[in-house]
């Protein structure tokens, strides 16, 4: 049988498309994200959009000749959720990278799908606002991707994740029409809540061209507190403390010994010496100082020593120590990073868990925790060679979401599903729920060419 691309359906959207290529490296990069999934082959090629038109161009002619097609952003997905192989095309947005409008007033931004994070906070910021959902990979991470798996970050606690921020979007179809949802107002209920549906489908249900997103203003004061503890547990416990004295933190993040031990190494830092667990808390507005004293004092029985930033580059060190626990790892081996989410009452015996977890498979596994929420990241570590579809990483995976599901929690909290978390869906949602799921694809997408194999 000839396989070559020329006789495909996405011949037809390679040649017709603005921004095509074929090249092996665009090709190679496509094929993959910042999961550790290495996909079995490479997608036939990439389409470079640079406009809304770019886009509904190429997705007409993919419905037109059934071409299934991967929208992709940044690439820095962690569920292989815009990994791509033979036989598809996936539809790069981030060139798309325009911030098309600020209004201080109302207090919102209109971007483009391939607007960076950071970069939205830097232009929000000129104008005393910031942009809430914040991954810790803000720096790399574009919008579109943040909406598509309705990404959340460490300030998602206080302020929410991308689905409260998302105020309208504009959204290709799986027939190439272009739809609006949502409005600029705060308030809305006119119709099905389609932005909700839209946020977090992972471009299974359409292609996000255009964001409307809701800024907030700028704390008048942040405190910023950085805790060690004698084990992981123990911190979990402190998290649990801090919860239950009704504090309201805008960050709350753990980091357990051996994540410290690997930032440690790669900036210099000695944070292990410390102690076996470190805790970074933030609390912000004009109660900042007196939420603080609170904070303190509900993890003074489980903390080891405790310190409080003296101004805002201490508080940056510590908040940068947290962002690079993930490419700290890198440096150790391939990461494959879990994401499980429990009730916060439950981040101690999570802790416990997912050390029985790692004895049991043999698998190095790192930990950092958005406390604040029950969100918790398991990382594994494992050598370049080794695969993260199958055998004791597989195993390992498997075994996290089994123990999130024992104690009342869920597969993921905010990376998404994508090809890595198929095989657990349905003990979470149950049949109903799936097919409801099926249906809604189907209904807007009857072809299944948008990101086929991912969410659902």
């Amino acid at each position: 049988m000839d396989t070559s691309v020329s006789t495909r359906p996405t011949a037809a959207v390679l040649e017709g498309a603005r921004g095509a290529s074929v090249t092996e490296q665009d090709r190679l990069a496509a094929s993959t994200d910042r999961s550790g999934y290495v996909s079995p082959s490479l997608p036939d090629g990439v389409v470079f959009a640079e406009s809304a038109d770019d886009v509904v161009a190429a997705v007409k002619l993919a419905a037109a000749h059934r071409a299934p097609l991967v929208p992709r952003g940044a690439g820095t997905g962690l569920a292989a959720g815009a990994a791509a192989k033979s036989g598809e095309v996936v539809l790069d947005v981030s060139r798309m990278d325009r911030i098309l409008r600020i209004d201080p007033l109302e207090q919102l931004a209109v971007v483009q799908p391939g607007v960076l994070n950071a970069d939205l906070n830097a232009a929000a910021a000129e104008h005393g606002l910031f942009y809430a959902p914040d991954p810790a990979s803000t720096a790399i991470c574009s919008i579109g991707g943040n909406v598509a798996t309705n990404a959340g970050g460490m300030r998602c606690a206080k302020y929410g994740v991308t689905r409260e921020a998302v105020l309208a979007l504009q959204v290709v179809l799986a027939d190439g029409r272009v739809l609006r949802t949502g409005r600029e107002t705060i308030k809305g209920v006119t119709g099905y809540d389609l932005n909700a549906l839209i946020t977090g489908s992972e471009g299974t249900l359409g292609v996000v061209v255009e964001a409307t997103l809701r800024l907030r203003p700028m704390p008048v004061a942040t405190a910023t507190v950085a805790a060690f503890f004698p084990d992981f547990a123990t911190a979990a416990a402190a998290a649990s403390a801090v919860i239950a004295a009704r504090v309201q933190p805008s960050l709350l993040e753990l980091i357990d010994g051996q994540t410290l031990e690997a930032i440690d190494m790669a900036m210099g830092t000695d944070y292990r010496s410390k102690g076996g667990a470190f805790m970074l808390a933030q609390t912000d507005g004009y109660g900042a100082y007196l939420e603080q004293d609170v904070l303190i004092e509900a993890i003074r029985p489980y903390a080891s020593s405790f310190e409080k930033a003296t101004d805002a580059e201490h508080a940056n060190e510590l908040i940068t120590a947290r962002r690079e626990a993930i490419p700290s790892l890198e440096k150790l081996g391939r990461v494959s990073i879990g994401d499980i989410g429990v009730p916060r009452s439950k981040l101690a015996d999570v802790a416990v868990g997912l050390d029985e977890i790692s004895a049991a498979t043999g698998v190095r596994i790192f930990s950092v925790v958005h406390a604040s929420d029950g969100n918790l990241h398991p990382m594994l570590v494992l050598d370049p060679e080794d695969s993260v579809t199958e055998g004791p990483a597989k195993q390992a995976l498997g075994e996290m979401f089994h123990l999130a599901k024992r104690l009342g929690g869920t597969l993921t909290g905010e990376h998404g599903v994508g090809i890595l978390k198929r095989d657990w869906l349905l003990p979470e949602l149950g049949e109903v729920s799936l097919d409801v799921q099926r249906t809604i694809k189907n209904a807007l997408d009857p072809d299944g060419i948008l990101n086929p194999g991912k969410g659902i």
